[in-house]
């Protein structure tokens, strides 16, 4: 009895992460289709990213970023 709830526990806890890296994912996302649109309607000069540390700070956001979809497809996979 003990391994199932050692198992249930498991399952619960990988669930909740799953959720939660969900959240993010779908948080990210619309950040990222609205600073899309104030680009593509000019609202934003995106030459004010042409810096170099401002570019690699967003080229390792997006690394970030694609490590924790990759994770949280996994996860999700393994459920």
């Amino acid at each position: 009895m003990m391994v199932n709830e050692a198992l249930m526990w498991n399952m619960q806890w990988l669930s909740r992460v799953a959720v939660a890296l969900g959240g993010f994912l779908i948080f990210v996302g619309i950040m990222m289709i609205g600073i899309f649109v104030l680009v593509f309607f000019s609202v934003v000069n995106p030459s004010m990213f042409e810096s170099d540390q401002i570019r690699m700070l967003s080229l390792g956001a997006m690394l970030a970023i694609g490590v924790l979809d990759l994770v949280s497809g996994i996860i999700i996979r393994r459920r």
